[in-house]
């Protein structure tokens, strides 16, 4: 997919703006088109992240003119929205603008001291990945609340091995080509003692059976693997690829450490996959803890 359209939602605080240098590191590389957008809240806070509210709609548009004024003179391609009726329920009423302008990226900050933590399990980010159907990079601010520098050089791409056909890396391989940065595949295979659900059962009942399958499992993810970096790097990109063994988040945070990723690229398995993901299943916590932005992709497991 090419990134031709890139979608920021601004509230009009400085926290939010954080997402400006990747806007403009994406949009000048990918020749993107960008829209920022704001909604505005029914009953809303005087104050937001101790700045004022933007709670006037005349004040909305000339804020959102001012900064896209700013990218202008980057050169950029820039629109803006104003939605002037007041909505109770920001985070779907941006899922539905999102849907109207049809982006292939929406670029969203965290807020609040937990970071990322508070954007995944907050209402409105919780919203925009569990409804929506493109592309989500999550920013983090810096500790004094500046905006964060974008531009990965290495970006990790986590597959499941159960989809390696429709897998994150093309978007990766994208991003690769924007900023030439290299891309780690890694796939992580269980182990025994990290087995989880109904394997746990097999693997106390047949312990050297579970051993083989898994065994197997490592052989057939490493060869699958090969043909995917081959793929990749027919395009050009600097591919190196890892198969492993422990418990998934941990094998991605330690890979994630070690590799220096400066970007994790995710998959989400439709309704099910985001539901896990609100569960505090692999993308909520490697989000807690990689400490880089997160790229989360939707994708359709196969049956």
């Amino acid at each position: 997919m090419a990134l031709r359209r890139l979608l920021a939602p601004l509230d009009g605080s400085h926290l939010a703006e954080a997402v400006l240098p990747a806007i403009e590191a994406l949009a000048s590389r990918c020749r993107s088109s960008v829209i920022l957008m704001h909604i505005r809240e029914e009953h809303a806070p005087v104050s937001i992240h101790g700045e004022r509210y933007l709670r006037d709609p005349d004040e909305a548009v000339r804020y959102l003119e001012a900064v896209a004024n700013r990218l202008r003179e980057k050169g950029l391609d820039v629109a803006y929205h104003v939605h002037e009726t007041l909505e109770g329920d920001v985070a779907r009423s941006i899922v539905q603008h999102a849907d109207e302008f049809a982006p292939d990226l929406v670029v969203l900050c965290s807020h609040g001291s937990g970071g990322m933590r508070d954007w995944l399990y907050g209402s409105i980010a919780q919203q925009v990945v569990r409804l929506g159907t493109w592309p989500v990079l999550l920013l983090e601010p810096e500790a004094d609340g500046s905006a964060p520098h974008f531009e990965p050089k290495r970006i990790l791409v986590p597959i499941d091995d159960s989809e390696l056909h429709q897998s994150p890396h093309r978007l990766a391989v994208e991003m690769a080509q924007a900023f030439s940065a290299q891309v780690m595949l890694l796939l992580v295979v269980p182990t025994l003692e990290t087995l989880a659900g109904e394997a746990v059962a097999y693997r106390r009942m047949l312990p050297a059976t579970m051993a083989a399958i898994l065994q197997l499992a490592e052989d057939s993810a490493a060869e699958r693997l090969r043909n995917v970096q081959s793929e990749c790097t027919g395009e050009g990109v600097d591919v190196v690829a890892q198969v492993t063994r422990g418990e998934t988040v941990a094998e991605i945070v330690e890979n994630a450490h070690s590799y220096g990723a400066e970007l994790i690229v995710l998959s989400t398995h439709g309704r099910a996959g985001v539901l896990a993901i609100l569960e505090g299943s692999v993308a909520a916590r490697v989000a807690r803890r990689a400490g880089v932005p997160l790229l989360l992709v939707p994708t359709r497991r196969s049956p």
